[in-house]
């Protein structure tokens, strides 16, 4: 005997298709919103506290290479105005972000929700992506392009016999440069701005569903164009002789790599039918509609409740034993998060499987009684 669910919500599809549209949600009340505000908390602070940390580490001394004084990649000239200052990258790849993605929000599903997640999303990828940053390049220590210029050795100083140089031979006067001069890999720039840039283009890749198989040309365009300003961020590195071409290429990817990462952490992959919608949140929402009714399994040999979706792993539908339901989950206009609810169902279905295999493998070695075919 099961307790089913009296709800006139339909089935979904796999993954997350809607045969029709589900029951409009109950008003949030001011318990469920402080339930909201507290669960996304941590992540607000996790992020902050990241951020900072990318901010502390510029003062560090980090690691400082030895160098030839032949070597021509680091004999260019010093840049003392950058074509991409570092208030301009602020700009570029999070204040941009932060004003365009309202808008489209707006323009698409006009969702609060969406502009959360967008937000919380496109900070989290910054701060992942700076502070890997600010340690690789303090721990490296790897000379800029333009680091004779910055280091200025005396005249005719020449390297050791069978060695390089140490910095300690410089004579530059401002600490801040020469500590600079050090910190070629990778490319702060080129990261951020790919972070920022990056996480902007998936957004506008997921409202506009370039991945729906029609091939506008259009959608195409306008969701790859914050790579193309990313791109001009990052070659504008080496005009200035601030990175090495390998600093810029290894920048790029990880920034590309972490904002991907960010996204998919509160949106769905882009080629699903949903991708436009955010990710439902992690707590449950009260539906007082929603009324227990008791029934015999016998009428419903899955053992489902009615309403949810079926066991047979034939259904291309949602299985409640793999997917929680949706329904306890969904915000208007999101997408339920697929897999288990908690960690505690994962490590339990996990479990479960593990007994159930051992079952099988039990039953296929025991011996066949004779006669049997």
């Amino acid at each position: 005997m099961a307790y089913a669910r009296l709800d006139d919500s339909t089935t979904m599809t796999f993954p997350f298709k809607p045969l029709n549209p589900l029951p409009a949600a109950a008003p949030m009340t001011s318990i469920r919103r402080r339930k909201l505000i507290w669960s996304y908390l941590p992540d607000w602070i996790l992020t902050i506290v990241l951020a900072a940390l990318f901010f502390s580490l510029d003062k560090v001394e980090g690691y400082r290479r030895v160098f030839s004084l032949q070597e021509s990649s680091i004999s260019h000239p010093y840049a003392v105005h950058e074509r991409v200052p570092n208030v301009a990258l602020y700009f570029i790849c999070f204040v941009a972000p932060l004003f365009i993605m309202p808008v489209i929000n707006f323009i698409t599903v006009r969702s609060w929700w969406d502009l959360h997640n967008s937000t919380l999303g496109l900070i989290l990828g910054l701060a992942l992506t700076g502070s890997l940053t600010q340690v690789v390049k303090i721990t490296v220590g790897r000379p800029r392009p333009d680091l004779l210029d910055r280091c200025q050795p005396p005249s005719g100083l020449s390297d050791p016999q069978y060695g390089l140089t140490s910095w300690t031979v410089c004579t530059q006067t401002d600490n801040t440069i020469l500590r600079d001069g050090f910190r070629s890999f990778f490319s702060g720039h080129s990261s951020l701005s790919f972070a920022g840039l990056g996480f902007l283009s998936f957004y506008l890749a997921g409202k506009m569903h370039l991945f729906d198989s029609r091939g506008h040309t259009t959608k195409a365009w306008l969701a790859f164009s914050p790579f193309m300003a990313a791109t001009l961020v990052a070659v504008s590195r080496t005009m200035d002789y601030r990175h090495h071409w390998q600093d810029v290429l290894v920048g790029s990817l990880i920034g590309t790599l972490f904002s991907f990462f960010s996204y998919r952490q509160y949106y769905p992959d882009l080629s699903s039918p949903l991708s436009h919608r955010p990710y439902s949140p992690r707590i449950k929402r009260e539906d007082p509609e929603v009324l227990p009714m008791y029934q015999n399994n016998n009428n419903n040999d899955n053992g489902n409740f009615v309403g949810q979706r079926p066991t047979d792993p034939s259904s291309t539908a949602y299985r409640p034993n793999t997917y929680h339901s949706d329904e306890a989950y969904e915000l208007e206009g999101t997408v339920p998060r697929p897999g288990p609810a908690t960690l505690t169902e994962v490590w339990h279905e996990d479990s479960k499987r593990d007994v159930d295999n051992s079952r099988a493998e039990r039953e296929a070695l025991s011996p066949q009684p004779h006669g049997s075919s």
